[in-house]
């Protein structure tokens, strides 16, 4: 990728109508566009990172066995009635179309969908276990839409669905979930941060659980046990002050963001909807049902939330957009641009996603800023004083330090885990 051929340009001022650190960040780099609260259009830098974060769920989803589909957005009203939300889900869109009067819904989630559609299924007991996933955009008519990427109107969304002939084999499912979702985390690079939390809203047991990153910035409350590395969301502690967990005494108190959530449904769905298997040892039985959820555009918005400086952005290896921003700098020698060419080719054959700043209009000290601004893990400087040593200047965005490698290293040195 090539920085000249990017339309949209990096900028020095936060937009005046963004409070929140990751739309800052995240439009004077060039990653989103604001078009209204809570509404953005992911520009080619933002879009590499939200594919990077679908992949890691992908593959996560799909070792925990679930299978891959795309359900509607809209959504008919009729099937909002059947489980009496139509007039209860406080924040979901609804219209009725100007050409045929049918009143319908934007999906802010998809229970009235999947739940009728599995039983077309018509399912004995020999098929289940179920679980189904989609990657979808979700939109909530959100009153404080005023957070970024945090609190969207509009966001993409991983959801699956679990369908189970009883309790325990939910259970079971549900802590291989839990499972995953530690991975993804990890895997995403805020695993160190995010904690397992118990909340309020429970279908079918006394919990429900979130999954919380700590942050200064999150509109969450938790209290933290470090004995057992459980959370608990300050809805639920009243005048308690222990873990409910372990029963330890100290707990404490942290603003996090949540970016996951699991919950039990138990048969609330499915008796709505009267989905049930056929039992091998007697009647009919309703089907059990767990769904887990993560927001991939929250997601990405807390990892800037969680890593940034002064000076902008620091990606994650996992999820950056590239993994190296290759710049020269110094006058636009012929012998320079070419050796630029080289570097950029050698990285780019050896797997390596290179943004490459080959603007010939833009100070070194423009370069630098960007290069912090944007955060991608790898700064790599290519100058004539450098070029005649056949070296290279390399630095990582966490770090303040740059070193000099001699350029037959660079593809080793930049491949290293950080």
């Amino acid at each position: 990728m090539r920085q000249s051929e990017i339309p949209f340009k990096t900028r020095k001022e936060p937009p005046k109508d963004e409070a929140a650190i990751n739309a800052q960040l995240l439009s004077r780099a060039g990653f989103v566009d604001k078009v209204m609260a809570g509404v953005y259009t992911f520009l080619p830098l933002g879009l590499r990172v939200m594919k990077k974060i679908e992949k890691i769920i992908r593959e996560e989803m799909a070792a925990a066995g679930g299978e891959e589909l795309l359900m509607p957005i809209l959504q008919p009203k009729a099937l909002w009635e059947q489980t009496g939300r139509w007039k209860d889900f406080d924040s979901l869109f609804k219209f009725t179309s100007t050409n045929s009067g049918i009143e319908v819904a934007l999906g802010p989630t998809h229970e009235e969908v999947i739940t009728p559609l599995i039983g077309k299924a018509n399912l004995s007991y020999k098929d289940l276990p179920i679980y189904l996933f989609q990657i979808q955009n979700k939109f909530r008519d959100e009153s404080r839409a005023k957070s970024g990427l945090l609190r969207g109107r509009e966001f993409l969304m991983k959801d699956l669905y679990s369908f189970h002939a009883d309790e325990s084999d939910l259970e079971s499912y549900y802590k291989k979930m839990g499972q995953a979702y530690r991975t993804i985390f990890n895997r995403a690079g805020i695993g160190d941060l995010t904690y397992y939390t118990l909340a309020s809203g429970g279908t079918f047991s006394k919990y429900s659980h979130e999954f919380q990153t700590l942050c200064p910035a999150g509109e969450d409350t938790i209290h933290i046990c470090k004995a057992c590395h459980t959370a608990v969301n300050d809805e639920l502690i009243g005048e308690q002050s222990s873990c409910p967990e372990c029963g330890a005494k100290s707990l404490e108190k942290e603003k996090a963001i949540e970016v996951g959530n699991i919950f039990k449904l138990g048969t609330k769905y499915s008796s709505a909807f009267k989905l049930t298997y056929k039992d091998k040892n007697g009647p009919d039985k309703a089907v059990v049902m767990g769904c887990y959820g993560i927001g991939l555009s929250r997601l990405m918005g807390t990892i800037v939330e969680v890593y940034h400086d002064e000076n902008g952005m620091i990606w994650p290896e996992s999820v950056a957009p590239a993994q190296v921003h290759l710049m020269t700098v110094g006058s636009p020698d012929a012998e320079l641009k070419k050796s630029a060419e080289h570097v950029y080719n050698t990285l780019v054959r050896s797997g390596i996603e290179v943004l490459y700043d080959d603007r010939e209009d833009v100070s070194a000290g423009e370069k630098f800023a960007d290069a912090d601004l944007i955060g991608l893990p790898w700064r790599v400087v290519l100058s004539e004083k450098l070029l005649s040593k056949k070296q290279i200047e390399i630095k990582r965005r966490s770090e303040k330090k740059a070193e000099i490698i001699d350029e037959k290293d660079l593809v080793r040195a930049v491949s290293a885990v950080a």
